[in-house]
């Protein structure tokens, strides 16, 4: 199994941290973001990861190596100009030829990778996408009325959405939608297959999932990793 790991943001949400430190490098427990990706990968199969990258490209190159240490082979990709989230995968397009798992490089999640690329393989489309559903509180009183009178109040209730989750597996026939050398978004990509009547799947997360998109989100993964991370590592078996 591959897997490209989109590691090329800026991290601007998270200054001052990632001033120094490229935001899928930030220490997480006892270990990077990237770290973790990495190894819940391998312990679901995948024995190639590329990481796409930009910003602070070498400290990443220099920190991985080969990835060896981490039982995968690792390769970086770096773009020269800003490509997004979809378009840097045409860097490396001739070397994904199977399915390919993709996902964001500030996410952490103890999703079932191996059943996630089970479940894309068997449907008829070129992109899977995993959803989760948030539940964000809303911060007024909703109220209810007709005509001139109040009905009732609902107190601060909550907003239930599903988001995207930035995991995907993709099929190498995906490149017919993705512009070689263009920023590209999986926004973008996601709105050109449904307007051109390609299927999307999508697979419904169940797991543990963050989005380490700014500084509280921060704060809870060095909390996270004690509940879900440390303990997986623990009970890995040594070889």
């Amino acid at each position: 199994m591959q897997a490209v790991i989109l590691a090329g943001g800026l991290g601007t949400r998270l200054r001052p941290f990632t001033e120094v430190i490229p935001k899928p490098l930030l220490p997480i427990g006892e270990k990077s973001v990237l770290e973790i990706q990495i190894e819940q990968l391998r312990r679901h199969g995948c024995e190639e990861v590329f990481l796409a990258t930009n910003y602070k490209s070498d400290y990443v190159r220099n920190f991985f190596g080969d990835g060896s240490r981490y039982g995968v082979r690792l390769h970086i990709s770096e773009e020269k100009i800003p490509l997004g989230t979809a378009g840097p995968l045409t860097l490396i397009k001739d070397r994904l030829t199977k399915p390919f798992i993709v996902m964001n490089g500030d996410i952490l999640s103890t999703i079932d990778f191996s059943k996630f690329y089970r479940f894309a393989l068997d449907l008829p489309a070129a992109l899977c996408v995993t959803i989760k559903k948030v539940i964000t509180p809303f911060a007024f009183g909703r109220i209810h009325h007709e005509g001139d009178y109040v009905l009732d109040i609902e107190e601060k209730p909550n907003f239930e959405i599903q988001v995207l989750a930035g995991i995907y597996v993709m099929k190498p026939e995906i490149f017919q939608f993705i512009p070689d050398n263009t920023y590209f978004g999986m926004d973008k990509l996601i709105k050109n297959m449904l307007a051109g009547g390609a299927p999307v799947g999508k697979y419904q997360l169940q797991e543990y999932w963050l989005d380490i998109g700014q500084i509280p989100d921060y704060e809870r993964a060095q909390q996270a990793y004690e509940q879900h991370f440390a303990r997986a590592e623990a009970e890995e078996p040594k070889t």
